[in-house]
């Protein structure tokens, strides 16, 4: 999949709303049809595990999608660029993921109560999103672009499509190599959330990482269509907090006193989901309105 979105994007050139609408439906008709293929071979629990993993990393990716939206504004990027730093991205962190994943499922394989740490750190991650949830990222006062500065100059100016490019003295990083490296330490930041959290709903590895992997591989036409309406999704992370306490409350409650089957589990996170959507475009429109 990468492979194809790597042929038809091969071109340094912005990606257009309508263009990005149709490969962002593209990515979700493949995504349910790999899941439609997995519930056919090995059961509908498995389909209902991977459709849950997939709407919540689905749901969480949005985030990303903001902060994509805020490093690609710190640093003007160019449009025809931004494209080439999500595809190298996106590819980072499928292996990223796929570390994580393959840790995460020895921890809960070989450590019976691990799963509770899982559901802690859930409930716990959820708090600090409602306490912070007017918070943006500080790029300029960042320690990630200090350290680089430390070790890597940066040039100030853009090379094309490369990463380093040669003055006249030495070798040193375009700022789109900067971009590059907060888009994959952001993705790791959001991974560490994300994972624990598909892991609520199934301990099969390899629904965690399939989830995972189709959820990313449309990130990229996500930004580019959504790019535009980021400011009406204003309840987005109360939205995304109250979906990481309800994973969390609903691991241990699995795990220790009732099961909760996946299907009223994903019932549930689309519900949240629905409710922010409507919630954020409506007062949107009455601020819009007000304004005029």
């Amino acid at each position: 999949m990468l492979a194809v979105d790597l042929f038809f994007h091969r071109e340094p050139k912005p990606i257009e709303f309508k263009e990005a609408a149709k490969w962002s439906v593209l990515w979700v008709v493949i995504a349910l049809l790999a899941g439609g293929v997995i519930g056919l071979v090995y059961g509908s629990d498995y389909w209902w595990q991977y459709l849950s993993g997939y709407l919540i990393e689905k749901s969480l990716a949005v985030d990303n999608v903001f902060i994509w939206a805020i490093i690609f504004s710190y640093f003007a990027v160019p449009a025809r660029l931004q494209h080439r730093v999500l595809f190298y991205g996106v590819l980072g962190a499928l292996v990223f993921r796929g570390v994580l994943i393959f840790a995460g499922s020895v921890l809960l394989a070989s450590i019976s109560w691990m799963i509770y740490v899982f559901a802690a750190f859930l409930i716990f991650t959820g708090i600090k999103m409602l306490q912070h949830r007017d918070q943006e990222l500080d790029i300029e006062n960042s320690r990630i672009l200090k350290f680089v500065n430390r070790f890597i100059p940066i040039s100030t100016n853009y090379d094309g499509e490369k990463f380093f490019t040669r003055t006249k003295f030495r070798l040193v990083a375009t700022p789109l190599f900067a971009v590059l490296l907060f888009v994959e330490i952001m993705d790791v930041v959001f991974a560490v959330d994300s994972i624990p959290a598909i892991f609520a709903v199934t301990d099969e590895p390899y629904i965690v990482f399939a989830s995972n992997a189709f959820a990313i591989l449309g990130l990229r036409a996500m930004y580019f269509l959504l790019s535009g309406l980021m400011d009406r999704f204003i309840y987005l992370k109360v939205g995304l907090a109250v979906i990481m306490l309800w994973v969390g409350i609903k691991m241990i409650l699995s795990h220790s006193i009732v099961h909760i089957h996946t299907s009223v589990s994903l019932g549930i996170i689309v519900l949240i989901l629905t409710v922010t959507v409507i919630a954020s475009l409506r007062a949107t429109k009455k601020e819009s309105v007000s304004s005029e």
